[in-house]
């Protein structure tokens, strides 16, 4: 595999009309986890991935597992729990500016992956192990398993990519700094929003989240600057690169998974850095087209429509 990854996916509800969601009636039903887009967005750019979780052996749990798995994403190394249930989360429409949203997570399968539920002959298959800021946040167990998968990670030569996903409805900024930068420290590569960075190092241009991250331990930092597009650095080179310009955005939401994977997709292409950031742009512009976690994301020939040839991404 190219990329494994591990986290807690859960059923979104979207509502069918904008406004509070006391005065709505109809949803929409799909999925929704960090983890999860990243994997299926490089699934359909080509990539072959897996994707670690617990869910609940209910109705939820089947129709999460089915819906990753239909996606192309190995789903082999999913457990399903009979005591916990699977979580859900609500989007709130608004006319304008991100939805709102409400998550029923606590106590939820997934929140009780422990470092028993890893296994490290599946891992070591891949070249990539993807961990966010998110798991770590839902329980101790689920922070201690995601650095025993760091650490079969670093031992069968794999690289940890660590997107920080920021939740503060999850824990305080305090505890989310410290255990943030104690998990960049281990990665190779780390990919923060420019806020995230800011909590993480106490820093609030991205030249100096980049300098710190780096002292911290990573070997590259990238600094997802929205509509500016990305910062990136490592101990020999650094730059901007510029973003997609979107007429219209219609959901924010997904689209640092989406920068993630093209990230990703490039480097496992064996494109330098400034042309895997172009990358991620471009596939985190397609995200915010689209309503829903996954929907915008676009398949590999949508994206390589000259033949394999990068000038389309310039």
């Amino acid at each position: 595999m190219d990329v494994v990854t591990l986290g807690e996916s859960m059923v979104l509800f979207t509502p069918d009309t904008e406004g509070p969601l006391r005065y709505v009636s109809g949803f929409h039903k799909t999925i929704g986890g960090a983890e999860s887009n990243l994997a299926i967005a490089l699934t359909r750019l080509g990539h072959q991935t897996g994707w670690i979780s617990r869910l609940g052996n209910d109705e939820f749990g089947l129709f999460v597992r089915n819906f990753i798995r239909g996606e192309g994403v190995d789903t082999s190394n999913v457990v399903f729990d009979t005591e916990l249930p699977t979580a859900v989360f609500f989007k709130e429409k608004l006319a304008a500016g991100d939805p709102k949203i409400y998550y029923y997570r606590k106590l939820s399968a997934a929140s009780e992956l422990s470092p028993d539920d890893l296994d490290e002959e599946y891992i070591k298959q891949a070249a990539y192990l993807h961990v966010t800021g998110i798991t770590p946040a839902l329980s101790d167990t689920c922070k201690q398993t995601v650095l025993e998968a760091i650490r079969l990670a670093k031992e069968n030569g794999l690289k940890v990519v660590f997107d920080p996903n920021l939740r503060l409805k999850l824990w305080s900024e305090q505890e989310a700094a410290k255990t943030l930068m104690e998990i960049a420290a281990l990665s190779d590569i780390v990919l923060p929003g420019i806020d995230e960075g800011e909590l993480m190092t106490g820093h609030d241009e991205e030249k100096k989240i980049a300098e710190e991250l780096l002292e911290n331990g990573s070997d590259v930092v990238v600094i997802k600057l929205g509509s500016a597009g990305a910062y990136y650095a490592t101990r020999r080179e650094a730059d901007y690169v510029e973003g997609y310009k979107v007429e219209r955005i219609i959901d924010t939401v997904g689209a640092g998974d989406g920068f993630a994977a093209g990230f990703l997709s490039g480097q496992l292409r064996g494109w330098d850095l400034a042309e895997s950031v172009k990358l991620g742009n471009r596939i985190g512009a397609y995200a915010l087209t689209v309503a829903g976690d996954v929907e915008g994301y676009p398949f590999w020939h949508q994206v390589d429509t000259e033949q394999g040839n990068k000038e389309i991404l310039r």
